[in-house]
């Protein structure tokens, strides 16, 4: 298939979407029904973007039809092409009812807390005019979203695994995952409450599937012990703080959430093998409008407070962990 061919015209959204239609379908039958075409239309449909690309793109069977390697991937990059266009279409009505484009930011806990409000209210105070809509969401699912372009940064936890080299990761700060619970916890009176004593109080973890999960049944495994029996999923910072501040939970979360909280209280014993870099995630084959560079230095500025903090709170913390006293203490972690 000659590049000229497809840019030059020969190439119609319609096969596009006539292609995807059978893939779905499963017959050139269904897709006619679907699209509200005869067959015969169909069938020359697909013979002619044949021609265009210079391979077969399905083949029959007793059932139908089902696309040829070369199918496959025309299919894959039209549903691509496809759903941008249509998100290019709703981003266009929103400019349109809100006069300019918004600003569309995914994050997780660890970016909702203190981090991403504190930059948004930073921007708005120089930028009033610019909406901002604020998604929240696993990792996994904000990455997705940044690739296909629903969202235009992501704030939280970094997680460079995912999509590599579609993704550019800029590390601010780094905090780790710590056991918070209310203030007057019993597991507070231990110098250093094991995990293995832990699991005796209800637990609150993330949901599956989930990076922070994960990793956590990782922790439990790599000590030879099971998961918690008494455990509440939950993802949402409001409902977690009502249960620890009313019950004998535990939850690991955020280092700065039990640090700001003053009904909540951190516990000395590590998650030491649980990743702490916090930052933001940006398209790496795109770039962002000037909103969006302007949060960036927002968030960069409050990184540099909120490190700030978590590093005075470590070493008070590590003091008081090396005496035998009560109370919660911060993680020795690195610092960028």
């Amino acid at each position: 298939m000659q590049v000229s061919e497809v840019f030059g015209g020969r190439l119609k959204l319609r096969q596009l979407v006539l292609i995807v239609t059978i893939a779905d379908e499963g017959s050139f039958v269904g897709a006619a029904t679907a699209l509200y075409i005869s067959q015969p239309a169909v069938t020359r449909a697909v013979r002619e973007l044949e021609e265009i690309v210079g391979v077969d793109l399905f083949v029959r069977r007793p059932r139908g039809v089902s696309p040829t390697v070369y199918g496959e991937i025309l299919i894959d990059q039209a549903r691509a092409a496809l759903g941008n266009l249509r998100r290019a279409a709703q981003q266009i009505d929103e400019v349109k009812q809100a006069g300019t484009r918004p600003l569309r930011v995914g994050t997780n806990l660890a970016g909702a807390y203190s981090l991403l409000p504190r930059a948004i209210v930073a921007l708005k105070h120089h930028e009033p005019g610019v909406p901002v809509s604020v998604q929240e969401g696993t990792a996994e699912e904000l990455s997705t979203a940044l690739v296909r372009s629903e969202i235009d940064l992501m704030v939280g936890r970094l997680d460079p695994s995912t999509y590599r080299g579609a993704l550019h990761h800029l590390r601010l700060y780094d905090e780790a995952v710590r056991i918070v619970v209310r203030r007057g916890h019993p597991a507070l009176a231990e110098p250093e409450p094991t995990l293995e004593a832990l699991r005796a109080y209800p637990w609150i973890l993330p949901l599956r599937p989930s990076q922070l999960r994960r990793e956590l049944e990782e922790v439990f495994e790599r000590q030879g012990l099971p998961l918690p029996v008494d455990v509440i999923e939950c993802s949402t910072m409001l409902t977690m703080r009502s249960i620890l501040v009313e019950t004998d939970s535990v939850a690991p979360l955020p280092t700065y959430v039990g640090l700001r909280d003053e009904e909540l209280d951190l516990l000395p014993t590590e998650l030491a093998t649980v990743p702490r870099a916090i930052g933001v995630t940006l398209p790496a084959d795109r770039s962002v409008s000037s909103h969006a560079r302007l949060l960036v230095d927002a968030l960069a500025d409050v990184a540099r407070s909120i490190g700030t903090e978590l590093q005075a709170e470590e070493r008070r913390l590590r003091g008081r962990g090396s005496g035998s006293g009560s109370g919660s203490e911060g993680a020795p972690d690195e610092q960028p």
